[in-house]
């Protein structure tokens, strides 16, 4: 079964992507709702190429910081042959559901392969001080956040929902903002 609909999610690191997608998760229930991850196949992938354990790449510590830059670059090579690799990927082992949450649209390309493979969409930018990130863990580091796979979206205009996530006030608020703009059946 195709989703009937398809919330995508951008922001910059530490903005609180996952956590609102998470929260969304538990509010609308696992039997209609799951969060699609475009990192899991580029990171199971990318481990598979380069003898690494997997787990540890998909969490928030320090191994996949340590292999990060280096998993951007490959990543890249991978997207100049196919842009829409990692997208497909995801998408095929993603679970049969009304209502997938991708939480982690980084690329024009990504929008543009969406927008070509599915109809019912919505565009979600989360966003949150530097400050904010900063206490979230956030540290500025050269060949990761000024590259594409971080910035590609900074100019993108065409957001159905542009939300601020600096506190847990705002991520209660942008949940409620989010249900109100969605229907699926």
């Amino acid at each position: 079964m195709e989703p009937q609909l398809i919330l995508l999610f951008s922001g910059k690191r530490k903005s609180g992507k996952d956590f609102i997608c998470e929260k969304l998760r538990k509010t609308i229930g696992d039997d209609d709702c799951c969060i699609v991850r475009l990192s899991g196949p580029l990171k199971q992938f990318y481990a598979e190429n380069h003898n690494l354990e997997w787990k540890e790449l998909m969490s928030d510590g320090p191994y996949k910081e340590q292999y990060r830059t280096d998993m951007i670059n490959w990543s890249d090579g991978v997207r100049k042959k196919d842009p829409g690799y990692f997208c497909k990927a995801a998408c095929q082992t993603a679970p049969s559901k009304k209502l997938w949450l991708v939480s982690d649209i980084r690329r024009k390309s990504d929008v543009k392969w969406f927008k070509m493979n599915y109809s019912n969409l919505k565009l979600i930018r989360i966003s949150a001080d530097l400050e904010v990130r900063q206490t979230r863990g956030y540290t500025f580091t050269k060949g990761v956040d000024d590259v594409e796979s971080e910035c590609d979206l900074d100019d993108f205009k065409s957001w159905d929902l542009q939300l601020i996530n600096n506190c847990q006030e705002d991520s209660e608020k942008n949940i409620e903002e989010i249900m109100r703009s969605i229907s699926y059946t």
